[in-house]
């Protein structure tokens, strides 16, 4: 049995050096930003670049993998994320950091739909849940891995970002060694927003304004963090409760999701996260511990809403229009999160530290209006025609080419 699995083990190493390093990589910067006197519009910005990079990864690494082959298109964007980490450390310049983010975001699209076309080409049927729940396991926990090393470091120096560049070079040796055959070529992503529109207005609007509000969260975060004045160890424990309460709450959540309407769900869970948002904007807490149990809190909620909007578009869709029904929801959200920090930072810049979470309780106001007010038009799919919710690895983690992988993906589209 072990022996099946030892190919899949060895491509998850890699991914897991892989997300360390963005985790790492993704929490250093804006701290640093913070520090070296950016502007909170600069430090936006670099979540909007990160999130444009890596939505126009999705749509031209196939071409890139397709041309170089798999080992070596990984290698060459494992190298680029290296060198990108290497850069920001030599180069402390506002706009250079933009640009090099946006880099970052593509190469690291690049490298996870290599390491996830290679997991479904290793999968089957048979096994197909256990890779996709190891996946997930090793998602959450390498992001958090890699947030939690700033906190053993300096971020005044240039050390964390040689440790990053390490991690990226480190994720390049599993693949490199293996021996396992290389998967079929990459497909190529579409996106049709008429078609996921006409599935389910609510899942299409949804992704765009969950990656609005996870994305504000995601890329000034830590910048609210250090603004309120809570210590580094304690950002990045409070980054990484926030994504691991989400993952945690996902399958209860989904389980009473199962057995009503997913819209009324949905939009409860919106309407808790934006109520503790505003707890968090009115309280303005500035104990350590009690902002991380308030943003824990926020997290529980806020990061089980793309599972349940995902849940529910595909009660709607047939079971081969799985793929792109799925892939479509990625890309919207990633649309999302390419805006969300644009509108944290212009609150946070006009007002108080707490405004960041004024961004998401806009948002997910908004989703929860929107969904109560689509539940009145449109009937909800019979109990007994649904699958089974099922949980989601991190977004930050995934790309279209990841739900191919997912149990839920026909056996004919599963290649």
């Amino acid at each position: 049995m072990f022996a099946a699995y030892r190919p899949i083990l060895s491509l998850l190493r890699g991914t897991a050096f892989l997300l360390a390093a963005s985790g790492l990589h993704g929490l250093l910067l804006p701290l640093r930003g913070q520090e070296e006197g950016f502007s909170t519009a600069v430090l936006g910005l670099l979540g909007t670049a990160w999130a444009g990079g890596f939505v126009a990864g999705c749509f031209f690494a196939p071409r890139l993998v397709r041309r170089a082959g798999h080992v070596r298109a990984f290698g060459a964007f494992a190298a680029s994320g290296a060198i990108v980490a290497l850069l920001t450390g030599l180069l402390i310049n506002e706009p250079a950091w933009i640009v090099l983010r946006a880099f970052t975001g593509f190469t690291m699209a690049g490298a996870f739909m290599v390491i996830e076309s290679w997991l479904n080409e290793k999968s089957t049927n048979e096994n197909r849940g256990t890779v996709f729940g190891l996946y997930m396991m090793v998602t959450y926990a390498s992001i958090m891995a890699g947030q939690m090393i700033v906190a053993a470091g300096d971020v005044k120096s240039a050390s964390l970002f040689m440790v990053a560049g390490i991690f990226f070079c480190l994720s390049l040796i599993p693949t490199a060694v293996s021996t396992a055959a290389t998967p079929k070529p990459l497909q190529d992503v579409s996106l049709d927003l008429k078609g996921l529109y006409a599935n389910s207005p609510v899942a299409s609007v949804a992704c765009v304004l969950i990656g609005i509000a996870n994305g504000a969260w995601g890329t000034l975060g830590a910048v609210y963090g250090a603004r309120i004045g809570i210590s580094t160890p304690e950002i990045a424990l409070m980054m990484s409760l926030v994504v691991v309460a989400g993952a945690a709450m996902q399958l209860p959540v989904g389980r009473v999701s199962d057995k009503t309407d997913r819209r009324f769900v949905l939009a409860a869970a919106s309407l808790g996260s934006a109520v503790f948002a505003l707890l968090v904007f009115v309280a303005t807490p500035r104990s350590g511990v009690f902002v991380i149990a308030m943003t824990a809190c926020y997290g529980a909620l806020a990061y089980t809403l793309y599972s349940l909007a995902v849940a529910h578009a595909n009660d709607h869709a047939s079971p081969e229009d799985f793929v792109k029904v799925s892939g479509g929801l990625l890309l919207l959200y990633g649309f999302g999160t390419m805006i969300g920090p644009v509108i944290g930072a212009v609150l946070m810049g006009s007002m108080r530290p707490e405004s960041l979470f004024l961004a998401t309780a806009l948002a997910h106001f908004t989703l929860a209006g929107y969904t109560v007010l689509r539940i009145g038009r449109r009937a909800p799919v019979p109990v007994e025609d649904r699958e089974a919710f099922k949980t989601l690895p991190s977004e930050r983690g995934v790309t279209p080419e990841a739900v191919r992988l997912d149990p839920r993906t026909p056996a004919e589209q599963d290649s």
